[in-house]
């Protein structure tokens, strides 16, 4: 008898949870799958640390594979679920798509940042969600004191020192409460001209800090937010976000260049493409976390609207706690449904109490209903912490005994931009890669869903054309992905790698001629016929001139340059016609485009290896054509193959053949020995 498969959804606390309880219980007699973005569990009410510097990222991650070995892991987001052919489709972390069958499904895909219709929000503020989104932010901040402690200017100074935070729940209250004392360690080491202290501003609609906690909780946070310097606002929000700062609700405009959102969260929108009964977003679920009408569906921690059964009427928040347990109650009742085991248990539950981490030795705590303050919550609070994480707790407590002895590094690595880290995403935990696969987010509405390409708009730290972000149309700015049949050139073989140089070819098969080193060396590409995309050799007195040689203008472009082929109509940011980029001309003119500075690899400067004059690229005059360029195997739409309607028709040879102009065809070579023209050779066609 074959073993039934359960899907697990999701690795956040329920997920996890739900995972490591269910291999317990069936020891072996049940397929179980993990279909999660990351590799990793995130232990989410330590991140606040990790942006403030205090703990490393590997500290508040648990690692799926080694804590959960009888689990198969599968790398990817759901996409679509089939609830009637028991299939689910996912999308792999490289673009890849699979397909996973099962017996039982748990949906614990968890949360992303809520949003509102607040115009500029989504294109200027950063959620705090995930562990991408705190590393940014900790560079960030760290960026915008560096800059403010250089700048003449005592406003811009004051901007960039101005660190604006919405939202005065758990995530709020600690990412200020912290945020405030790293950079006032900064600015301890290092003194800004103008004697400013970084100034940092905890808004919210609600009329106390901590809203959801007891009111002695509540005001002893707001006293220790206070007393550290932080603009504790109530009854205040944002009204509009734009580049220079934030509009408040009460009129006043706050030059700032940071706004983190943490107003909360709303569930995945997974379950919103299900068309099952919902509650604010969330599935609804009986006390068993079964969803009813469908026996082989369960759901829990954030995504599923649970009953309170201690608070008829009412369902269970969408907390870190309530999720953990939920976890466990739904790994026990799909052991039961599969008679592995135990019988059903509706989900109960007791309050333990919260505790809230404001840095240092402060904290707010109130375990099992005894409200503390000071010394002796922040104790609890971090026993609290160890004694919850699945892992990790030698090294995270050899962090804090770190940290309370050596002073902390301030310094930005960089390795997260801003444009990688936008508000609306349904993947917080994955920061977007240039030139990869999109996500599901890009296909929401919504506020926000407008954000289509992996640029904001605007500028400044943190936003679009900022050091943060590469432009549009250039390496980076994930405009410009290669995909299969795009017409990009073949890959080269190790040895052409190696060499630098492509292998020789008939005209028009698309390889270009075999060149001596003493070619390569000097950077000149060989000649070619007209049209057939290989330049004209160069004299040692041009290359130095940096001029391009001359070559027979066809429809594929400029020379260094390939145009992709597009419809009629469709103007590219790179394009003229499409929007003009500051890299472009029309533009602001940058350092590698005439009008701005010559760069290596533009005429008038150092001919790069990519551009007439130097060694020739592989889509390049005087390099291997790529199928859609001229002299490469001739595509549907381009000069050489069949006329598409978008095309314009070939140019003819400038010249007739004659003495000083010789028919077109392959110079021959007397520094090397030469290729036989054999229909198998390697060097032929695509590989």
């Amino acid at each position: 008898m074959s073993r039934p498969r359960i899907l697990i959804v999701g690795a956040g606390f329920a997920g996890y949870r739900t995972a490591r309880t269910l291999s317990r219980l069936t020891r072996g007699r049940a397929h179980i799958t993990l279909l999660n973005p990351t590799d990793y569990f995130l232990y989410l009410p330590l991140l606040p640390q990790v942006a403030a510097g205090i703990l490393e990222p590997r500290r508040v991650t648990v690692s799926l594979s080694d804590s959960l070995p009888d689990v198969r892991l599968v790398l990817g987001e759901a996409e679509r679920i089939d609830l009637d052919d028991g299939t689910l489709r996912y999308t792999g972390p490289e673009g890849e798509e699979g397909s996973l069958s099962y017996d039982r499904l748990v949906l614990a895909a968890g949360s992303v940042n809520k949003l509102l219709p607040i115009p500029g929000v989504a294109e200027h503020a950063h959620g705090f969600r995930g562990l991408p989104e705190a590393l940014y932010l900790r560079d960030h901040v760290t960026r915008q004191v560096e800059l403010a402690a250089s700048a003449e200017d005592p406003e811009a100074c004051a901007a960039r020192c101005t660190f604006v935070v919405v939202g005065a729940g758990y995530t709020g209250t600690e990412v200020a409460a912290h945020g405030q004392m790293f950079t006032d360690a900064q600015v301890r080491k290092h003194p800004l001209r103008q004697g400013m202290r970084p100034r940092w501003m905890l808004l919210d609609v609600a009329p106390r800090v901590l809203p959801e906690m007891d009111e002695k909780l509540s005001a002893t946070a707001d006293r220790v937010l206070r007393q550290r310097g932080v603009d504790v606002r109530m009854g205040t929000s944002v009204k509009e976000a734009t580049h220079d700062g934030v509009v408040l609700t009460d009129g006043e405009f706050v030059e700032t260049r940071t706004l983190v959102w943490c107003v909360g969260v709303r569930p995945d929108p997974l379950v919103e493409s299900l068309g099952l009964p919902m509650e604010k977003g969330r599935l609804l679920v009986d006390p068993h976390l079964r969803v009813p009408g469908r026996p082989e569906l369960f759901a829990c921690g954030d995504v599923a609207a649970v009953p309170d059964l201690e608070n008829p009427g009412s369902y269970t928040p969408m907390t870190a706690q309530h999720a953990w347990r939920h976890g466990k109650i739904a790994a026990e009742n799909v052991a039961a449904s599969l008679g592995l085991g135990g019988s059903r248990k509706p989900y109960r539950h007791r309050d333990l109490g919260f505790v809230v981490d404001l840095g240092g030795a402060k904290a707010a705590a109130n375990p099992l209903g005894v409200t503390l303050s000071g010394v002796p919550a922040g104790a609890v609070t971090r026993g609290y912490h160890l004694a919850a994480m699945p892992g990790n707790r030698v090294r995270v407590a050899a962090d804090w005994l770190l940290d309370a002895v050596l002073p902390r590094q301030a310094v930005q690595l960089g390795l997260v931009r801003s444009w990688s880290v936008p508000l609306d995403t349904s993947s917080p935990e994955v920061a977007r890669v240039a030139g990869g696969p999109g996500r599901r987010a890009d296909a929401r509405s919504g506020p926000g869903a407008a954000l289509a390409a992996d640029t904001d708009d605007g500028g400044g730290p943190g936003r679009a054309g900022s050091p943060d972000e590469p432009a549009k149309g250039q390496p980076g700015s994930g405009t410009t992905q290669v995909r299969p049949g795009s017409g990009a050139a073949r890959p080269r073989s190790e040895w052409e790698t190696a060499k630098g140089r492509p292998l020789a070819g008939r005209p028009g098969s698309g390889h270009g001629q075999l060149r001596s080193e003493w070619e390569t060396a000097k950077g000149r590409p060989l000649a070619g016929p007209p049209g057939s995309g290989h330049g004209e050799l160069k004299s040692e007195s041009e290359t130095a001139k940096g001029r391009p040689a001359a070559a027979t203008a066809t429809a594929a472009g400029t020379a260094g340059e390939p145009a992709r082929s597009r419809p009629v109509g469709e103007a590219a940011h790179n394009q003229p016609g499409g929007e003009p980029a500051r890299n472009q001309p029309g533009g602001e003119p940058a350092r590698n485009q005439p009008g701005g500075e010559p760069a290596r690899n533009q005429p008038g400067g150092e001919p790069a290896r990519n551009q007439p004059g130097g060694e020739p690229a592989r889509n390049q005059p005087g390099g291997e054509p790529a199928k859609n360029q001229p002299g490469g195997e001739p595509a549907k739409n381009q000069p050489g193959g069949e006329p598409a309607k978008n095309q314009p028709a070939p140019a003819p040879p400038p010249h007739p053949p004659g003495p000083d102009h010789p028919a077109p065809g392959p110079v021959k070579r007397t520094d090397v020995p030469d290729v036989p023209d054999d229909p198998d050779d390697f060097t032929k066609g695509d590989s």
